[in-house]
């Protein structure tokens, strides 16, 4: 077990060296973003609505029940911004797009793609790591901002047309709780988890051993980890911008 952490931050350490060595891979880069937006956008947008929904009524209930329905604006944003943006591109990090990077790499691994690269000289880490960890965070940090989008458009419709919310009133107190502060800490929130996230599926992926069935291993232990791994940075990350005032 501590070998396996060792060597994962070791790749990390490789990951972060190779960053900045050329040629850069941007038509690798390119496509691990298409095939990621590809397997993740349908599901963020699946999970956002339901999450959405879910926030605004509770919210909203409560608001009523002490006469601030006015408020609506205010919890609506403050939900999206830093609740459900943050933990549906956690969910959907992990589960879609950190899965398909291990899968991608342990077939490569079995079929002895990466011990050929080794052979001819070629960093399997600069060639295929660098790209998809970088193309993962890119898209977490992409779909955080989709989300929160939704969640607040979401918030509108069904605030006013299912609660009977003035859309002046939410429209006035959209910004009573969320700042630049706020906004900014959820996109670092969302790009923190995509790096992760794609950290984990590629250290997943090259370490295969086995047949096809140890591919399958890899994909389903990815999304543990992920998930394990991306629900404490957010403790940790809302624990600091708590602390520095940035907001939750």
């Amino acid at each position: 077990m501590l070998s396996s952490v060792g060597e994962f931050f070791a790749l990390c350490a490789d990951t972060g060296r190779a960053t900045f060595r050329r040629p850069v891979q941007v038509a690798e880069f390119g496509i691990q973003c298409l095939t990621i937006i590809r397997v993740s956008l349908l599901p963020t947008i699946v999970m956002a609505i339901p999450f959405t929904v879910l926030v605004v009524f509770t919210l909203n209930a409560l608001l009523g029940e002490i006469g601030a329905r006015d408020l609506s604006g205010a919890g609506a944003g403050f939900g999206a911004v830093t609740q459900i943006g943050p933990l549906v591109t956690v969910l959907v990090v992990a589960g879609t797009g950190a899965t398909a990077i291990a899968a991608d790499l342990g077939s490569r691994t079995i079929r002895e793609e990466i011990d050929a690269m080794d052979v001819l000289g070629i960093d399997p880490v600069a060639r295929l790591v660098v790209p998809r960890v970088a193309a993962s965070t890119l898209v977490a940090f992409l779909l955080n901002a989709g989300v929160c989008a939704i969640g607040i458009v979401g918030g509108f419709f069904f605030s006013v047309y299912a609660q009977d919310v003035s859309p002046g009133s939410y429209a006035s107190s959209l910004t009573l709780l969320v700042g630049p502060g706020e906004v900014i800490l959820s996109q670092i929130k969302a790009a923190v988890f995509g790096g992760v996230a794609g950290l984990i599926a590629c250290y997943r992926g090259l370490t295969v051993s086995g047949g096809p069935k140890a591919v399958g291993n890899a994909v389903n232990e990815t999304v543990v980890y992920s998930f394990s791994a991306l629900f404490v940075l957010n403790l940790v990350l809302t624990a600091v911008g708590v602390a520095i005032g940035g907001g939750l």
